[in-house]
């Protein structure tokens, strides 16, 4: 998604916001090539050490539309973006493999 949003931006020559953008970059990240730093960078994340612990994020992501300040969608399986409606109704979807039919052997 950030590489869509800078692409926007330089076709619509934006070059305040990608000035911007770029001045988020941290030094540590301008070294590796980094050149804009389009979202907010988040510290929780966390490492799925079982299978009840990534059911429960898998959950929290497929219910946060309808939750507090988002309401996108009356019905999280109705979510265009999620893949709620293949996880919970086991509707097709070219897209997903599920998490389950993934080696979780490989290391990380």
């Amino acid at each position: 998604m950030a590489y869509g949003l800078v692409k926007r931006l330089k076709k619509k020559e934006r070059l305040d916001i990608l000035a911007q953008l770029s001045a988020g970059v941290q030094p540590r990240e301008v070294e590796k090539g980094k050149l804009h730093q389009v979202f907010r960078l988040s510290f929780d994340a966390r490492l799925c050490q079982d299978e009840p612990m990534l059911e429960q994020k898998l959950d929290y992501l497929h219910r946060n539309p309808v939750n507090g300040k988002w309401n996108l969608v009356d019905d999280y399986t109705n979510y265009a973006h999620s893949s709620a409606a293949y996880y919970e109704c086991g509707e097709e979807n070219r897209y997903l493999t599920h998490y389950k039919d993934v080696n979780s052997h490989s290391p990380p």
